[in-house]
């Protein structure tokens, strides 16, 4: 017999157990599909992609992303922006791509988001799919990721390289490969 008391171990799982309707509001209004990118010469194309599943919390509602973490079964919880003093919050982070194929994206494609960030999810599983297929191993494959990638958030409005400057690091990648 289940008891009545509030506290009890039940009704704390009970609480744990967030609802998908509930997730997508919540990644609606905090989260965001994002695919880092950033020149690393031991990668084959110099070219480091990764992609993040993001939701951000200040830290007095850090319960939240562990409900979250407890409902996908992966991902991080990290201090957000580590030596900004005055930024009190907290992320969840999913990079891995194999949670990301198996966890997150078939989530998001059952429970569609409703806001601008569904054709982020789209491009972003899109990407996710692609690098699971080596594509971002090729030279061809990273730059169609790269203009994949400035298809989302805003179109690259706050990222700090340009399209042109990350094809140039791909493409220099091959020149450095041929001689």
């Amino acid at each position: 017999m289940a008891s009545n008391n509030v506290l009890s171990a039940d009704n704390q799982q009970e609480r744990l157990r967030l609802k998908p309707w509930y997730i997508v509001g919540f990644v609606d209004g905090e989260g965001s599909f994002h695919i880092a990118l950033y020149q690393d010469d031991r990668m084959k194309t110099h070219l480091k992609i990764i992609p993040e599943f993001h939701v951000s919390q200040n830290a007095t509602s850090r319960s939240v992303l562990e409900e979250l973490q407890y409902f996908f079964k992966c991902g991080n919880i990290k201090t957000n922006h580590r030596g900004k003093n005055n930024d009190q919050t907290e992320v969840y982070v999913v990079r891995e791509r194999q949670a990301l194929v198996h966890n997150i994206i078939p989530f998001f494609e059952k429970y569609s988001l409703r806001t601008s960030k569904a054709n982020d999810f789209k491009i972003f599983a899109q990407i996710v799919r692609m690098m699971i297929d080596g594509e971002h191993q090729t030279r061809a494959g990273c730059k169609r990721i790269i203009q994949l990638a400035f298809a989302m958030n805003a179109r690259g409005k706050y990222r700090k390289v340009t399209v042109n400057d990350l094809i140039k690091i791909v493409e220099s990648s091959e020149t450095i490969r041929e001689n």
